[in-house]
C-alpha cells in the first residue's frame, strides 16, 4: 500500500467516524474535511492549521453553516432539539459531495501522481454545498487558500 493509499484509508475511516457521531447516514465532503485537519503531522493539516482551521475551528463553522442553512429555511436552531443519534451499528455510505470531490481528484490526476494535498485540493473545488458555505460564512478566503494547497504541490 503506497502513501498516499494510507493516508486515503485514514482520512476516509476518519470520515466516517465523524459521519457516524452525528448521526449521518452518509459521509459528506464535511466528514472529510474534519478528517483532513485531525490528520496530524501531515502537509494538507499543516495548510489549514496555518489559514487558523483546526478541526475544531471547522467543526464550529460547520455548525454554523447548519444554523444558517435552518435560519434561512425559517427555522430558529434552538428551538428544537436537533441533536442525532449517533448509530454505531449503521456504516455510513459515501455522499454525493464525497464523491464528487474523489472523482474531481481521479479524473485530474494519474494514481501514481496523488498525493495527499489532492485529496484537500479536491474538497476546496466544491463552487456550492455544505464546505464552501461553511467557509464563506467563516470568513476564509477560499480562493487564497486554494491557492496556497496548489503552491504546496
Amino acid at each position: 500500500m503506497s502513501t498516499f493509499d494510507r493516508y486515503l484509508q485514514a482520512v476516509l475511516l476518519t470520515a466516517e467516524a465523524e459521519a457516524r457521531e452525528d448521526g449521518s447516514a452518509a459521509m459528506e465532503a464535511r466528514h472529510a474535511l474534519l478528517a483532513v485537519a485531525a490528520q496530524d503531522g501531515t502537509e494538507p493539516q499543516r495548510v489549514l492549521a496555518a489559514a487558523g482551521l483546526g478541526r475544531g475551528e471547522l467543526k464550529a463553522a460547520l455548525d454554523r453553516e447548519f444554523a444558517h442553512s435552518l435560519g434561512a429555511a425559517g427555522v430558529a436552531p434552538g428551538a428544537f432539539d436537533l441533536r442525532a443519534t449517533p448509530d454505531p451499528g449503521r456504516r455510513p455510505q459515501f455522499g454525493a459531495s464525497l464523491k464528487l470531490a474523489l472523482d474531481r481528484m481521479a479524473g485530474t490526476h494519474r494514481k501514481k501522481d496523488l498525493t495527499p494535498l489532492h485529496v484537500l485540493d479536491a474538497l476546496l473545488q466544491a463552487e456550492v454545498g455544505t464546505v464552501p458555505r461553511a467557509l464563506d460564512l467563516a470568513g476564509v478566503d477560499r480562493a487564497a487558500l486554494a491557492a496556497r494547497v496548489r503552491e504546496a504541490l
